[in-house]
């Protein structure tokens, strides 16, 4: 038997990969904190982790990701503690470098559902709604986005406009007055998605190890640009695996062996 990454372990490996040292992300919880603090653990030990409830900076206990940024354990070793209205006013402000969060749904533009499926007027589900994910991805500078690749998540439209992305495509963001940040990435168990710079369509530019383009395709409920040349992403690494379990279940967590394939 052999050790086999979950979904959620080759996103999070991902996701964490494109996060650099001395830069600042505001971070969701979930999957983007899990990445960010991988990162931090691994090779960006300077990467400041900011929080929606005004957290600046902290570390997390390994075997206690929060759940919940009202959770005070999210707020560890933070080198400042401030309150959300501040928080967010740093991120108008412009200082924060790259903004990471989830998604329920997300459409060929980047716009990002997190509030209901269904009519607006008859929701068929209610979902946890906006949190502080619009301002955070109004307003750093890169957006990344991180969710499970399936036809009902990646849509030709989404139910609901949470937070935006391109909007219509082209120019809409600009014009919308969000002229200082963009999504710049999506994050998936199958692939890695840009955009591309003129229409501001998605567009796959690399693949997760062992996926092709064809089942991209297959499992993406619009139409995706292919970019010219679409690499391979490298494995998840034994020692990434391993720092990722410590990280959900305490230091003397171990790597769980698994005979089948994601």
């Amino acid at each position: 038997m052999t050790v086999v990454p979950t979904a959620e372990d080759v996103m999070v490996v991902a996701g964490s990969r494109m996060l650099t040292d001395d830069k600042v992300v505001f971070a969701g919880v979930g999957a983007p904190l899990l990445a960010s603090a991988l990162a931090q653990r691994l090779h960006a030990p300077n990467l400041t982790i900011v929080l929606e409830g005004g957290y600046v900076g902290p570390r997390i206990l390994p075997g206690k990701p929060p759940v919940s940024t009202n959770e005070m354990r999210a707020a560890r070793r933070s080198v400042m503690l401030t309150g959300i209205v501040d928080v967010f006013l740093y991120a108008q402000g412009g200082n924060f470098d790259l903004g990471f969060v989830g998604a329920a749904q997300i459409d060929r533009f980047g716009n990002v559902n997190t509030s209901i499926i269904g009519p607006v007027d008859r929701p068929k589900v209610r979902l946890p709604g906006s949190g502080g994910a619009n301002d955070i991805v109004s307003s750093c500078r890169e957006i990344l986005i991180i969710t499970k690749h399936e036809r009902r998540r990646f849509v030709d439209r989404v139910d609901f406009i949470t937070s935006p992305g391109y909007l219509g495509g082209g120019e809409d963001r600009a014009k919308a007055g969000l002229t200082r940040s963009r999504p710049t990435a999506v994050i998936s168990d199958l692939a890695v998605m840009g955009f591309d710079p003129g229409s501001k369509r998605m567009r796959l530019e690399a693949l997760q190890p062992g996926v092709t383009v064809d089942e991209v395709v297959a499992n993406t409920g619009f139409e995706l640009l292919i970019a010219p040349s679409v690499r391979e992403l490298a494995a998840a690494s034994l020692e990434e695996l391993t720092e990722l379990a410590r990280l959900r279940g305490g230091d003397g967590a171990t790597l769980p062996e698994r005979a089948a394939a994601r």
